[in-house]
């Protein structure tokens, strides 16, 4: 099995026109890295077990996928495609959502299998290490978060904001997640709003954990790079309440060149580094290679391991021992894991 490395039921207004689109362009999985899953080495020198590396950069033949969708809204660039189960590809079957320009993929759904086989699998290790309550997904996208956590842990409480309207309405047309509010009508909540501004503080914090997913046209928003941002977002979680955060690295392509997407990384690790103390912040590297890295990033102390696996199936246990401390990592210029 492999892993690639690239986001309350309400009343929308007009839903847009989802039109369709002749010739899609060639896609690419640029923001989504391989590495074998089942491998107990996960290091840069680690190849796949079912396609090669080559073969993936190489993107998907434009016969293999097929367009549902294709409109800009008020934010984003919205595109939603269909790849063919015949693609000699690990994306085989799937549905993506795109989101900007340059194609990085934002949520991934496949027909019978909640795993995304991405860092979405990673979001879903979350709740047996923080405490009984709520959890935000800040960026909800097309739901491929919610979908896991509410399989593996059917009780959760949920509250997903997305800032554009019309990826929920995409979402729930193409990402069946008008079924998933209904399956979870009690505990699956969606805002549409702006995420960082919009989630409740109590004294005490409202949030067992947070999972980020900010991007905007390719990028990691800026606002995760501003210590401020994460004092409000340390606000919103209880005391022993945790945040996971999608931080990207090279493996996003920005719309604007400026905006690098190493950088970028390093500037919101650093930044978050400041609030919660270095070590208190953990960091995961889905990418392997250095060209190829896709970094999330985690609060709190490094929780029990073993206790921690005991409660994940085990598809998902392998990430478990990936993640190292953030000051050791900033520490070794060739960013290996420990």
């Amino acid at each position: 099995m492999n892993t690639l490395t690239p986001h309350r039921h309400i009343r929308l207004w007009h839903q847009p026109k989802l039109q369709p689109f002749q010739n899609p362009p060639r896609l690419k999985v640029k923001p989504l890295r391989l590495f074998p899953l089942n491998s107990s080495n996960h290091n840069s020198d680690s190849t796949t077990t079912s396609i090669s590396r080559e073969g993936a950069e190489q993107g998907i033949p434009n016969e293999d996928v097929r367009t549902l969708a294709r409109f800009q809204s008020r934010h984003n660039n919205i595109c939603v495609l269909q790849v063919s189960r015949r693609a000699d590809h690990p994306l085989a079957g799937s549905r993506l959502l795109l989101l900007d320009k340059p194609g990085n993929i934002h949520s991934i759904s496949h027909l019978f299998n909640p795993l995304t086989s991405s860092y979405l699998d990673v979001f879903a290790t979350l709740p047996p290490i923080i405490p009984s309550g709520p959890i935000a997904i800040l960026g909800f996208g097309a739901g491929s978060a919610a979908r896991l956590v509410l399989h593996l842990y059917p009780k959760t409480i949920i509250h997903g904001y997305e800032l554009d309207p019309s990826v929920i309405s995409v979402a729930r047309e193409f990402f069946s997640l008008s079924k998933l509010e209904q399956q979870y009508r009690n505990q699956l909540s969606i805002f549409i709003s702006d995420a960082i501004q919009s989630i409740p503080t109590l004294e005490d914090g409202f949030y067992s954990g947070i999972l980020v997913d900010l991007y905007l046209k390719g990028s990691v928003i800026p606002q995760l790079q501003d210590t401020n941002t994460w004092k409000e977002l340390k606000k919103k979680i209880h005391r022993n309440g945790r945040i996971m955060v999608n931080c990207g690295g090279r493996c996003v392509e920005s719309e604007d060149p400026r905006r690098d997407g190493d950088v970028v990384k390093e500037e919101t690790l650093k930044a978050m580094s400041e609030v919660f103390g270095e070590d208190k912040v953990f960091v995961l590297n889905l990418g392997g290679a250095k060209e190829e890295d896709s970094w999330v990033g985690l609060t709190g102390d490094l929780p029990d391991l073993k206790g921690w696996k005991g409660q994940l199936p085990s598809e998902l246990c392998c990430h478990v021992d990936m993640w190292s401390p953030y000051k050791y990592i900033r520490e070794r210029p060739n960013n290996k894991r420990l």
